[in-house]
């Protein structure tokens, strides 16, 4: 078949929907550049999946990557291939990091954290009901932002004085408008930032019970081999920060939006014809919080349903918001949010062994907030129209500028 030509995925991402649909119009595979980079997106869920549960593909772009080396001083989202953690490693290496990470998130660790996940929602809503009434108020701003810094902060022992800081950190790793030269300054920060919260928890004359306590014990306990090297511990510790926050936000962000947009879906809430985990659910299949997730590589070449190929050492991109929507796995409704939706199923978490450890708390904290709102201020509404919602600049990271 004749080759395709390479679509440009806009940095700024200011029409998302297209593109993916774009994207899809172009079969399962489809050759895009990104910031410079040539990938192989891939849009088609079953596809998707295949290759996300595929000892073909591997995150380790140092061993599956040859482009790795002269790819890393000038590409602005080097730092997503080049960390050390189990966002990037393969096979043992994988299997070994996230099993020291899993504790983190297990069942009984995210269910302990629900009376302060509650506790955190009711004094931002105490907030808000402070304020005047009829007052417009950026909830992105005051409710989907600081929810889930104060839970992870929390969670790895972040003092609240550092919080914000890392705050704008992150929002910048997440960002694709960045130059090469900001993008390195920004990582700099973030991991100077990192080494003074190592340092600060191995001065602690006891440990704490904090995450970032438990990781450094594990680092500085393990004599075998099997624990973390001092970088694994600081991307790792980088990893659950950032990925622990930016996502949930978004998450929040969209279903709030989706909710005042079709007053429908409040209706069916309200009717008993869908709960809050129906809503999260399809919010996560309809507005995916992480839009295209870089990147992935061929460690053999990989044969294709259209007869093409990904060949051995080409770049893969999860294109997760357009494999959500796609017509064949949702029907001709893909693209309408749904509550009701018989099935909800989705890739908004990933697939396979690099499925995200943190999806119940996330899951925990955004049905929490909802709940709460929707409880508090029965009669809220949005301050604008919706077509007026900026989309973030990034072709990750998938929320909104603000939220009025």
């Amino acid at each position: 078949m004749p080759e395709q030509s390479i679509l440009v995925l806009d940095p700024a991402s200011s029409d998302h929907h297209a593109e993916h649909e774009a994207l899809r119009a172009r079969g399962p595979a489809s050759r895009v550049d990104v910031l410079g980079v040539t990938a192989w997106s891939i849009s088609d869920p079953r596809l998707l999946k295949q290759l996300l549960n595929s000892a073909q593909v591997s995150k380790d772009a140092r061993a599956h990557w040859p482009e790795f080396a002269e790819a890393v001083p000038t590409w602005p989202l080097a730092l997503w291939v080049a960390v050390n953690n189990m966002f990037t490693a393969y096979g043992d290496d994988h299997r070994r990091l996230r099993r020291m990470v899993a504790p983190a998130f297990s069942s009984r660790r995210v269910q302990a954290m629900r009376p302060a996940v509650e506790g955190i929602v009711d004094s931002l809503l105490d907030a808000l009901a402070s304020r005047p009434a009829g007052e417009s108020v950026d909830l992105r701003e005051h409710l989907a932002y600081p929810l889930p810094i104060a839970v992870i902060g929390r969670l790895m022992g972040v003092p609240d004085s550092r919080r914000e800081s890392f705050r704008s950190l992150v929002d910048n790793v997440f960002s694709t408008t960045l130059t090469a030269a900001q993008a390195a300054a920004n990582a700099a920060s973030l991991y100077e930032a990192l080494d003074r919260l190592i340092a600060a928890k191995r001065a602690e004359p006891e440990p704490g019970d904090d995450m970032t306590s438990l990781l450094i014990a594990a680092r500085d306990d393990e004599g075998d081999g099997s624990g973390f090297t001092d970088a694994e511990l600081r991307d790792t510790l980088l990893l659950m920060i950032s990925a622990g926050y930016e996502t949930t936000v978004n998450v929040i962000d969209q279903a709030v939006t989706a909710l005042l947009t079709d007053p429908q879906q409040l209706a069916h809430l309200r009717a008993g014809r869908a709960d809050w985990n129906d809503v999260v659910e399809e919010t996560l299949r309809h507005e995916p919080a992480v839009k295209h997730l870089p990147l992935r590589f061929a460690v053999t070449d990989i044969p294709l349903p259209d007869g093409q190929a990904i060949a051995k050492g080409e770049a893969i991109l999860a294109s997760y918001g357009a494999a959500n929507r796609d017509p064949d796995w949702h029907g001709p409704t893909a693209d309408r949010f749904d509550a009701t939706r018989p099935s909800k199923e989705h890739l908004a978490f990933g697939h396979g062994v690099h499925f995200c450890l943190g999806a119940p708390l996330a899951r925990l904290e955004v049905t929490t907030a909802l709940r709460a709102l929707f409880e508090r201020f029965p009669e809220i509404e949005l301050a604008v129209p919706v077509a007026e919602l900026r989309p973030l600049p990034s072709l990750i990271s998938n929320g909104h500028r603000s939220l009025p």
